[in-house]
């Protein structure tokens, strides 16, 4: 796909691999929607920067978890650009639980990630359906984690949440071909402000980067660069693409 001339919508995308995804999508020419929920500052910084990269940008906030909100923003969106070519569905969230302290779990802990993680993917995917499926066809990328391939990471609502996105990417590119190509990246430690507010930051980024064969942990470029290339490469759907700087095989699994 030449994303030349195209419309792209990236959910949470005012910071981190959100933002790193719109600015990378307008160096190629593709008009970008930032979405945002609450951090709306960071999302007028985000459009500012694509603009000045000579595309269009426009700022939308929508709670991925409401699907009024986000079937209105797919609107407004489809209006400002004349049509969709891109989905990105980044907007995600966890809490830090220990996996063995189930007592620990709530059913708003439930709730709270896999309304986000889960349905505000489903919700997004839904609402550009239609934009996506018109012309020459559209590509969506939605953001798993090792955590739903690996069954680690923060809690296990949050494994369980990305494991669904995962089954929702093979199950949506079969129903949604040709017109329609759906695929995911499940990316390992990112090294973004998500983690860098964790109490635990250092030690973390440290007990990764030495499990990980590469010797770093990823950024928000690297992961960047796999969706970019995702939404480009036409003869790829229902994919997982994992991206941990090959830290899943020297643990093996």
């Amino acid at each position: 796909m030449n994303l030349e001339g195209k419309a792209a919508l990236v959910t949470g995308s005012a910071v981190g691999v959100g933002r790193a995804v719109v600015l990378d999508l307008a160096r190629r020419g593709c008009n970008v929607v930032v979405n945002y929920s609450r951090s709306r500052q960071e999302a007028e910084q985000t459009a500012a920067e694509a603009e000045r990269l000579g595309v269009r940008a426009l700022c939308l906030q929508a709670d991925v978890r409401r699907d009024d909100q986000v079937r209105r923003m797919a609107q407004e969106a489809v209006k400002a650009f004349g049509g969709l070519d891109v989905l990105v569905n980044n907007a995600g969230v966890t809490r830090f639980i220990p996996h063995a302290d189930l007592e620990a779990v709530s059913d708003e802990d439930w709730d709270y990630i896999f309304d986000t993680n889960v349905r505000g993917t489903f919700y997004a995917t839904r609402a550009a359906l239609p934009a996506l499926r018109e012309g020459t066809g559209g590509a969506i990328v939605n953001l798993s984690s090792v955590a739903g391939v690996y069954s680690i990471g923060s809690s296990v609502p949050y494994c369980a949440s990305k494991a669904a996105i995962g089954s929702m990417t093979v199950a949506l590119a079969r129903a949604l071909a040709p017109k329609v190509r759906v695929n995911a990246v499940a990316p390992g430690f990112v090294d973004t402000r998500w983690w860098q507010e964790h109490p635990n930051y250092e030690a973390a980024k440290q007990a990764a980067e030495a499990a990980t064969p590469l010797g770093r942990v990823c950024t928000a470029a690297d992961v960047s660069k796999v969706v970019l290339d995702l939404i480009t490469s036409e003869m790829i759907t229902g994919q997982v693409v994992v991206v941990d700087g090959g830290m899943g095989i020297a643990r093996g699994l």
